[in-house]
């Protein structure tokens, strides 16, 4: 077995689409099957990047996933 850490990742998807003024916004969240967290992202650019940031180690922005509840 090797001695670097193993990273395993496991989340529920869902998708939807919302309307606005113009172009039709997709809304996303992630759902852990392991802690039953939940985090939702007001876009798939902010999903993407979750997702990049987890699998890298390395945080791609600043910017964090905003609360999409409301919607």
């Amino acid at each position: 077995m090797s001695t670097e850490q193993q990273r395993y990742f496991a989340y529920m998807l869902r998708l939807w689409q919302v309307s606005s003024d113009r172009d039709p916004i997709w809304r996303a969240s992630l759902e852990s099957p392991h802690s039953g967290e939940l985090r939702g992202f007001a876009n798939l650019e902010l999903l993407f990047a979750f997702l990049e940031e987890q699998t890298s180690g390395q945080p791609r922005r600043q910017e964090q996933p905003k609360d999409i509840s409301e919607n």
